[in-house]
């Protein structure tokens, strides 16, 4: 695939994979995980059950996490890569008794392509599960009420077994809008009972039904860089042709569209991937093992080059983007609101005194904090919060616009997620 090709636009929108772009309205949705609590619909990711002796070592080769301790009822976000070290996929893995393992993500295929041509004594299926997240300062209490448990004693990216409405359910703590939270799993047959359970006990505590449009700001706003978003995976080359046929026969069209936008360039399209280290994941990096691209990522993380930050945007800069709608000459490409709805990874020129120095992508806006926001892979000499730099607006061959912006930490809002329950 070609670059040009990959900045064509993409086919359908990815909202209808939340359900509604908008159920209340995107800035009430938005303040949802900071006021009260919501729930989002993530049942579209792909799950897969691994299971055989062999399924532990099949994780240890192609993850770039440790193994050494991994609990039954734990679960890990885990980060597959190339032998160059850059990632392929990502997703949550847990571990469901000694031999049985549940995977959510596009890593599915990956691992699974690679048990297929491996010599692993293990077996995997597809799963139909739903996948429920509730977070927000209140969503222990909504969880805690559908379900009549007491759940404080279920520590961070550890699961407990909880019954609702009669129904087995799978509690993960976990937080993608930097708060407490669950997601909530199960088989997809009992679904819609699950979810409307959760929106009743949640009523008196202000829940709100999170839409497409207000998805991932939480995701910019908290830092969880997303695939197709933040980087395309390293898969477009010839040394994965193979796998990529494979993948691509095995997605639905929506997801096997690979969609570029903004103003960064390169020739090749191993500029719009990343590894772990640039997208803020080093300290899942374990050395206790071998894996696919440990050498690689051996010598990033000895001497790192980039590093992920946060980039506040200058919002005089931003407000004349919007203000050239209503001037007679060409207007700067249009800044969608809270981000873009279109599934391109949005990748802009971060530069300083005319020089590159980094690739802004994930950007939207925040009203919690009224400020424009992305997130950005950065020099580390360029990474100092405070540093200012230039993110150039608009694609190539379009007016473009110069934004001042800001180096800030990522994540930029304060991370609540491993807070003590027992102290709610």
């Amino acid at each position: 695939m070609n670059i040009q090709e990959m900045r064509r636009t993409p086919a359908g929108y990815f909202t209808t994979r939340w359900g509604l772009p908008e159920y209340t309205d995107w800035i009430d949705e938005s303040m949802s995980w900071k006021e009260n609590c919501y729930i989002g619909d993530w049942s579209f990711l792909w799950e897969r059950r691994f299971r055989g002796p062999d399924a532990l070592k099949l994780f240890s080769d192609t993850s770039v996490n440790s193994f050494a301790k991994f609990d039954i009822n734990q679960s890990k976000h885990v980060i597959h890569t190339t032998e160059q070290g850059k990632v392929i996929a990502e997703g949550i893995l847990t571990r469901l008794g000694d031999d049985e393992f549940m995977l959510f993500g596009r890593g599915t295929f990956w691992v699974d392509y690679k048990l297929r041509h491996g010599t692993y004594n293990a077996t995997s299926q597809v799963d139909d599960w739903f996948n429920f997240q509730v977070s927000g300062p209140k969503a222990l209490a909504v969880v805690e009420k559908a379900s009549g448990q007491n759940l404080r004693d279920i520590k961070f990216m550890r699961n407990g077994n909880i019954t609702i409405n009669g129904r087995d359910v799978l509690a993960l703590r976990q937080g993608m809008a930097g708060e407490p939270g669950f997601e909530l799993q199960g088989p997809t047959e009992y679904a819609a009972e699950i979810y409307d359970a959760i929106l009743k006990a949640g009523e008196e505590f202000g829940i709100r039904r999170l839409g497409g449009r207000a998805a991932f700001i939480n995701h910019l706003e908290a830092c969880f860089p997303t695939i197709v978003t933040d980087y395309l995976p390293a898969i477009f080359h010839d040394e994965m042709k193979e796998y990529l046929a494979e993948f691509k026969a095995a997605m639905p069209g929506f997801a096997s569209t690979f969609n570029i936008a903004g103003s960064f360039e390169a020739d090749d399209v191993s500029a719009w991937y990343r590894s772990p280290v640039e997208l803020g994941w080093a300290k899942n990096i374990k050395f206790d093992h071998d894996f696919i691209g440990r050498e690689a990522l051996e010598h990033e993380v000895a001497n790192p080059k980039r590093v992920m930050r946060t980039l506040v945007w200058n919002p005089d800069d931003v407000v004349d983007v919007y203000a050239s709608l209503f001037r007679k000459d060409r207007p700067y490409h249009f800044m969608e609101m809270p981000r873009d709805q279109r599934g391109f990874m949005y990748a802009d020129k971060v530069v300083q005194n005319g020089v590159e120095v980094g690739v802004s992508t994930s950007r939207g806006y925040s009203y919690y904090f009224r400020e424009m926001l992305s997130l950005c892979t950065i020099s580390v000499e360029k990474s100092e919060p405070g540093t200012q730099v230039d993110v150039v607006w608009g694609n190539p061959g379009e007016p473009q616009k110069t934004v001042r912006a800001t180096v800030a930490p990522a994540p930029y809002k304060e991370d609540h997620r491993r807070v003590d329950l027992a102290k709610f």
